[in-house]
C-alpha cells in the first residue's frame, strides 16, 4: 500500500467515525452521555482483543469503567432508535433491490443465572447445550457488502414467566415469550415496514416454515429457507408427480436432476455442492390473498448434496416463475455472510464481551457493536471504490462449474457428478 493510499484510508476512517458520532448524537439528551457513547464506540474499534469495560476505559484514558458502563445501564436512551439509525446507515452504504436479508442466531456463553435470558440451551456457537444467552439477528447482504440491521435477545420461557427475574434484569413489561421464528418474523416485518430494499430472505431450518413464509409471499419477497428432511412437499403440476418428505424426494432424484454449482467463494475457493431443484407449485400471487396482484410465483424444493460425504440439506423456496436454480443457489450461498459477521463482530468488535446483565444493557451493547460493524462495511465499500454494475447474485448465478445445458438454467439440464 502506498503512502497516499494509507493516508486516504486513515482519512476515510476518521471521516466515517466522525459521521457516525454525529448520527447518534440526537439519541442522547446529555452531552456527557454522548461523549461516553463515543468513547464506547471508539473502544469497540480499538486494537484490544477483549473489549471489557476496564480495557475500553484504559483506551479512553478513564480511571475506571464506570463512565462507559453507565451508557449500558444507568443512563436513559433508546436502543431501538439506535437500531434504526444503524439500519438506515447500512442501507445508505449497501442498499440494493436484489439484496438478501439473512436471519440467524448466535450464542453468548455466560456463567451464573443473573444475565438476562441466560440458561442452559443449545447454541451452535459451542455446538452443544450450555449456559448461554441467544440473540437472533438479521443481516443485510448485497453486492456492496453485508452488515447487521436488526437483533433481539431471546427470552426463554423460564425467564418470561418469572416476575422476579424480569424485574431484576429490567425486562420491559411489553416483552413476552416469543419463539425464535416469531422474533425473526418481527424483524422481517420491521424491514418491510421501513421499506428496506431487498428481494430475498435466507435462513436455516429453525426459521424455515410457518408465518414467515406467508408474510414474505404477501410482500412479494422470495425466499430460500432451510427445512428438515421430514418436511413434506407435493406438486400441483400435472406433469410432475411428486409427494413425500424432502428426504424421500431427494432419494428418488435421478442423475440428470443434479447440477454442480458454487454457492460463492469461501476461504479455500469456490464452495461447491451438487444441487437439485424441483419447482412444485406455480400459482398467481392473488391465490394467496385477493389483494395481491396476479404475478406468477413458484413454490419449490431445493436440495444440496455435499461432495465430501454425500449428505443432504433441504430448502423450501418461493420465487417468481422461471427463476433459475443458479439464482436460488446464490441466494442460499449468501447465508455465509452472517456467519462471517458473527465471527468478525465477536473477535474484533467485542460482540460477546457484554458485561451488563440487564435487557437494556444487552440491546445497547449489541446495537453499538452493530454500528461499529456497519462502519467497517462502509469503509470497506468506499475504499474499494464503485463495484461492478453486475449484481453479485447474477455473477454467482453464472458460476456453473458443470452443466448439461447452461442456457436452460435448470437442474434438469445437468449431468450428475
Amino acid at each position: 500500500m502506498s503512502s497516499t493510499s494509507l493516508e486516504s484510508t486513515l482519512e476515510l476512517w476518521s471521516t466515517t467515525l466522525r459521521q457516525a458520532k454525529q448520527r447518534i448524537r440526537p439519541l442522547f439528551a446529555a452531552p456527557s452521555v454522548a461523549a461516553s457513547a463515543n468513547a464506547f464506540l471508539e473502544g469497540l474499534l480499538g486494537g484490544e482483543r477483549r473489549k471489557t469495560g476496564w480495557m475500553r476505559a484504559e483506551a479512553a484514558g478513564d480511571p475506571g469503567p464506570w463512565r462507559q458502563q453507565a451508557v449500558l445501564g444507568r443512563t436513559h436512551w433508546d436502543a431501538e432508535a439506535l437500531r434504526d439509525v444503524v439500519r438506515d446507515y447500512v442501507l445508505e452504504t449497501l442498499g440494493s433491490p436484489d439484496a438478501v436479508v439473512v436471519i440467524d442466531e448466535t450464542g453468548f456463553l455466560k456463567q451464573g443465572r443473573a444475565s438476562c435470558g441466560v440458561g442452559r440451551q443449545y447454541t451452535g456457537s459451542a455446538g452443544k447445550i450450555t449456559n448461554c444467552q441467544i440473540g437472533v439477528f438479521a443481516a443485510y447482504v448485497s453486492d456492496q457488502g453485508h452488515a447487521f440491521i436488526d437483533r433481539q435477545l431471546y427470552l426463554p420461557k423460564a425467564w418470561a414467566g418469572d416476575p422476579a427475574r424480569r424485574r431484576t434484569a429490567h425486562v420491559p413489561e411489553a416483552i413476552t415469550f416469543a419463539t425464535k421464528p416469531q422474533l425473526a418474523l418481527a424483524m422481517i416485518e420491521r424491514a418491510i415496514k421501513a421499506e428496506v430494499p431487498f428481494a430475498w430472505v435466507a435462513a436455516d431450518s429453525i426459521y424455515g416454515v410457518g408465518e414467515i413464509e406467508l408474510a414474505l409471499r404477501r410482500a412479494y419477497k422470495g425466499y430460500v429457507l432451510g427445512v428438515t428432511g421430514q418436511h413434506r412437499f407435493w406438486s400441483w403440476d400435472q406433469n410432475l408427480d411428486v409427494a413425500g418428505t424432502a428426504e424421500e424426494i431427494a432419494k428418488d432424484l435421478s442423475k440428470t436432476d443434479w447440477i454442480r454449482l458454487s454457492a460463492g467463494s469461501g476461504t479455500k475457493g469456490p464452495r461447491l455442492f451438487d444441487w437439485a431443484y424441483l419447482p412444485l407449485a406455480t400459482l398467481p400471487a392473488d391465490a394467496l390473498d385477493a389483494a395481491l396482484d396476479q404475478s406468477v410465483w413458484t413454490r419449490g424444493l431445493l436440495v444440496r448434496r455435499s461432495l465430501s460425504d454425500g449428505s443432504f440439506s433441504y430448502f423450501t423456496t418461493w420465487c417468481p416463475v422461471g427463476t433459475p436454480v443458479q439464482t436460488l443457489v446464490a441466494v442460499e450461498g449468501r447465508r455465509w455472510a452472517i456467519e462471517d459477521a458473527f465471527e468478525t463482530a465477536k473477535t474484533e468488535l467485542g460482540l460477546a464481551h457484554n458485561e451488563s446483565r440487564s435487557w437494556h444493557g444487552w440491546h445497547r451493547h449489541v446495537s453499538l457493536v452493530m454500528l461499529a460493524f456497519a462502519m467497517l462495511a462502509r469503509v470497506r465499500r468506499l475504499a474499494n471504490g464503485t463495484p461492478p454494475k453486475t449484481p453479485l447474485i447474477a455473477k454467482l448465478a453464472g458460476a456453473v462449474v458443470h452443466s448439461g445445458d447452461p442456457a436452460r438454467g435448470d437442474a434438469a439440464g445437468a449431468a450428475a457428478h
